[in-house]
C-alpha cells in the first residue's frame, strides 16, 4: 500500500467536496437570496468572485484538514472517526468562512445569513463525508481482508505472545497486523519450541524496526517480565511506530494509553503524541515568526554584543557545541561565547556561580541569558523550539540516563531556548541539579500546551530583566 498515493486521493476528494459545496452555495445565493432582494435574477457568467472562491475556499479546507492532523495515519481509519472529524472541522471552517466571506453579502434580512450558514454546513458536511466514507470503507475492506496491513513485531516469547499470535492469525477479519516475528524480553524463549521466528532481544528493536520497516509493535510481557515494560517503551519511543500492549499492563504506563478497538484483540495503544496536531503546527508557526522578528529587531543588540565579546577576550564571537535534539539526533547549538577559549581542556564541565572560566562580559551574558540569543537561528531552522527541555551534551546525558532512564522521554520533543526546568534551576552546576531540572521538564512534557509555553516565556523574560541567571 502506498501511503503518499492514498493521501493524495484523500486530498483530491476533500478538494472536490469543497469545490462542489462552495459552488452550490454561490449559485443558491445568486439565484435566491440576491435575486429576492433585487427583484431580478443575478447572472453568474464570468463572475470573478466565483472563480476566486473556487480556488481559495477548497485550499482553505485542505489547510484546515492538514493542520488538524486528518492526513496523518491515513490507513488507520474508522467510519465513526470520519464522522467525528468531518463534523468538527466543518463547524470550525464554516464559522471562519462566515465571518470572512459571507458576512458582507447583500441580504434582505438576517435570516438570509442563517440560511447561508446552514446551507454551507449542509453542503460541506454531506459532500465531504460521502467522499470520505467511500475511501475509508475501501481501506477498511482491504485491511480486514489482509490486502493491506502493517509490518508488526510481537515483543514477548511466552504463553501470552503465542496466544495473541494464534488469535490474530485465526481471526476471520484481520486487524491489519502482518506479523514478521517475535522478539525476546529475556534470554529464555518458549516459542522456539513451536517453530516460530524469533528475531532477537528487545534491545535490538531500533535496528529491527529499520531493517524490517516495522510500523507496529505489540508488547506481550509475562508477569515475570513486568520490570522490562518501561525500558522497552523508552527504547522505541523515538521510532516512527505504533506501540500496543496487552491490557493487564495498563497501570505500568498510566497516562499514555488509549483503547485501540472493541471487536478485535484486547490491546491498548501507547500514545507518544504530546500535543494535538493543530497545536504542534501553531507552535512551529509561532517559533518561526518570533525567531524572524527577534533576529530583525535584536540585530543592533547582536552587533553590540559581538563587538564587546571581540574586544573583551581573544577567540570567536559565537560558540557552537554538539547537543542532543529531537529523537536523539545531534545538532550544533549556537551561543555567544561567554567563556575563555579552551575552557574545557580537562574534559566536559558545567558552569557554576564562581566559575573562573567565564569572561568579564560572559558573566553578564549568562546572568541575563543574552548568550542564548543566537539560538533563534536554531529555532528558525527547526532544530530547537522557543520552549522545550534544554538540550544536553552526550557526556552528561549518559550520566543522567544511568541514574534516571526516564530522561530519554524528553527526546520526544524539540529542545528549547528556555524551559520550565530552566526558569527553576537556571544553568545546572552538576548532574544532581540536571536531574532536578529534568523533573520539571518531564512535567512540561506531560502537560504541554501553548498556554504553558507563554507562561514559561513570560517568566524567562522576567529572569532576563532581573539578571537572575548564572
Amino acid at each position: 500500500m502506498n501511503q503518499t498515493r492514498r493521501i493524495i486521493l484523500h486530498v483530491i476528494a476533500d478538494w472536490t467536496a469543497a469545490t462542489l459545496s462552495w459552488l452550490g452555495l454561490f449559485l443558491f445565493r445568486k439565484s435566491f437570496i440576491e435575486a429576492s432582494k433585487h427583484g431580478y435574477e443575478i447572472p453568474v457568467n464570468h463572475d470573478d468572485n466565483l472563480l476566486l472562491g473556487l480556488l481559495l475556499v477548497p485550499l482553505f479546507w485542505i489547510l484546515l484538514h492538514g493542520i488538524s492532523g486528518y492526513y496523518n495515519y491515513i490507513f488507520r481509519r474508522s467510519r465513526l472517526k470520519e464522522l467525528q472529524h468531518t463534523f468538527n472541522s466543518t463547524i470550525i471552517g464554516v464559522v471562519f468562512l462566515f465571518f470572512t466571506l459571507i458576512l458582507d453579502d447583500s441580504i434582505s434580512n438576517y435570516r438570509d445569513y442563517y440560511l447561508s450558514v446552514a446551507l454551507l454546513f449542509g453542503f460541506q458536511f454531506s459532500s465531504t463525508l460521502i467522499f470520505r466514507l467511500i475511501l475509508v470503507t475501501t481501506t477498511i475492506h482491504n485491511v480486514k481482508n489482509r490486502v493491506w496491513g502493517y509490518n508488526t513485531l510481537i515483543v514477548g516469547c511466552g504463553d501470552r505472545a503465542l496466544k495473541l499470535y494464534q488469535e490474530l492469525n485465526s481471526a476471520k477479519k484481520s486487524e491489519g497486523f502482518f506479523i514478521k516475528g517475535f522478539v525476546k524480553i529475556k534470554d529464555e524463549c518458549q516459542l522456539q519450541d513451536f517453530g516460530t521466528t524469533v528475531l532477537g532481544h528487545w534491545s535490538e528493536l531500533p535496528q529491527l524496526i529499520k531493517e524490517l520497516q516495522i510500523e507496529d509493535i505489540i508488547l506481550c510481557a509475562e508477569a515475570s517480565e513486568a520490570d522490562n515494560v518501561t525500558p522497552i517503551i523508552d527504547c522505541v519511543q523515538n521510532e516512527e511506530i505504533h506501540l500496543k500492549i496487552m491490557p493487564d499492563q495498563f497501570s505500568l504506563v498510566l497516562g499514555m494509553v488509549k483503547m485501540n478497538n472493541i471487536l478485535g484483540a484486547m490491546l491498548v495503544e501507547v500514545d507518544f503524541e504530546v500535543m494535538p496536531t493543530w497545536q504542534k503546527v501553531l507552535k512551529r508557526i509561532i517559533d518561526i515568526l518570533v525567531s524572524i522578528i527577534a533576529l530583525i529587531l535584536l540585530s543592533p543588540i547582536y552587533l553590540i554584543i559581538a563587538l564587546i565579546i571581540k574586544f573583551d577576550s581573544k577567540g570567536p564571537i559565537f560558540f557552537t557545541q554538539p547537543r542532543i535534539g529531537l529523537k536523539g539526533k545531534f545538532f550544533n547549538i549556537i551561543k555567544f561565547r561567554s567563556m575563555r577559549v579552551n575552557a574545557e581542556t580537562s574534559g566536559p564541565q558545567l558552569s557554576h556561580d564562581q566559575d573562573d572560566r567565564r569572561t568579564k562580559i560572559g558573566i553578564i551574558l549568562r546572568q541575563t541569558r543574552l548568550d542564548e540569543l543566537p539560538q533563534f537561528i536554531n529555532v528558525l531552522i527547526g532544530q530547537m523550539s522557543l520552549v522545550g527541555p534544554r538540550p544536553e551534551r552526550e557526556f552528561f546525558k549518559e550520566q543522567i540516563v544511568a541514574r534516571e532512564p526516564i530522561y530519554q522521554r524528553l527526546q520526544r520533543i524539540k529542545p528549547g531556548i528556555t524551559s520550565w526546568g530552566q526558569i527553576k534551576y537556571g544553568y545546572a552546576s552538576n548532574v544532581d541539579e540536571m536531574i532536578d531540572r529534568m523533573k520539571y521538564d518531564i512535567l512540561y512534557l506531560e502537560n504541554m500546551s501553548l498556554g504553558l509555553d507563554f507562561k514559561i516565556m513570560l517568566y524567562t523574560a522576567l529572569i532576563m530583566i532581573q539578571g537572575r541567571g548564572k
